[in-house]
């Protein structure tokens, strides 16, 4: 049948647990939704991930009410529902060691609900109205709390040639959440297709959807892989110790990568099933399944 969307996961805060659905929207920065949210530091604003706090995999935060509120659950407290404010006061915060500006702060209840669960002082905030972020890369394309770009695809075709050599070595084999991708495809011949795909475009029921994405880059990998999704522990070596025999990018200090991330070209609904019709960097030929324009 070719390639099709197998799955799609939004992360409503950043490095907090992720949703999954059968269809979404897609605006300039991703999938509806997608990292809005982000903890920081309460003092010096900067975010924070599970590369320091790996429990942040545990939470599970909830759009509810429309989008007009978030609710927020893990293990061992009781759940807290927040009134998303997007003119909350504002606070500066930084990525990576580098200002992305003031953004709306969501209150103290949400930044004590965080601050117990996670053991440091913190505040939950929100992309403002307005909020304006650039990516990088092949095409760079728009950004909200992600680390540098909307859209995240990996293929299961690359996970399971990645688990082939994990098992080969004799480690227990790797689920798909540990790399958070936005959309996993079904459907691909090789393993890292995603890496070769210049230009996706998703067709369902019948028609041609609106959305087309655009290469920006390699993702590179860190330290996330290793914790366990559903329990916020760390569970390393693999998979990234697997990956450093055979995926080390010297463009980018010898990191590991997986998956390709990706910019939005064009907006639209995205849904499970949906068939992907690529356009490859080698020869720049588009699929010969793609309807003449």
């Amino acid at each position: 049948m070719g390639i099709t969307v197998q799955a799609l996961t939004y992360y409503p805060v950043k490095g907090c647990a992720g949703t999954g659905v059968e269809s979404v929207r897609v605006g300039d920065t991703g999938l509806e939704h997608d990292r809005t949210f982000m903890v920081v530091d309460a003092v010096d604003g900067a975010f924070r991930s599970q590369r320091g706090l790996p429990a942040m995999a545990a939470v599970r935060p909830e759009v509810v009410d429309g989008g007009r509120a978030l609710r927020l659950s893990a293990d061992g407290t009781e759940s807290l529902v927040v009134a998303v404010d997007p003119e909350g006061e504002p606070r500066p915060v930084s990525l990576f060691d580098k200002p992305v500006g003031h953004v709306a702060d969501q209150g103290d209840a949400a930044a004590e609900w965080f601050s117990e669960v996670l053991g440091e002082k913190l505040r939950l905030v929100r992309v403002p109205e307005g909020f304006d972020r650039d990516g990088w890369g092949d095409t760079p394309g728009k950004v909200a709390f992600a680390d540098a770009h909307a859209v995240l695809v990996v293929s299961r075709a690359s996970l399971d040639g990645l688990n082939a050599r994990i098992v080969a070595a004799g480690g227990e084999p790797v689920p798909m959440d540990r790399f958070r991708a936005n959309i996993v495809l079904d459907g691909c011949a090789e393993p890292h297709d995603e890496d070769r795909m210049r230009r996706l475009e998703f067709r369902g029921a019948g028609e041609v959807r609106a959305v087309e994405l655009a290469h920006s880059v390699r993702a590179m990998r860190c330290a996330v892989p290793m914790v366990d999704q559903r329990t916020g522990l760390r569970a390393g070596p693999e998979p990234v110790r697997t990956l450093a025999t055979y995926r080390r990018e010297p463009l980018y200090d010898n990191k590991v990568s997986f998956g390709a991330k990706a910019a939005v070209v064009r907006g639209g609904t995205l849904a499970v099933g949906d068939e992907v019709l690529a356009e490859w960097y080698e020869n720049g030929a588009p699929d010969p399944r793609r309807p003449a324009s």
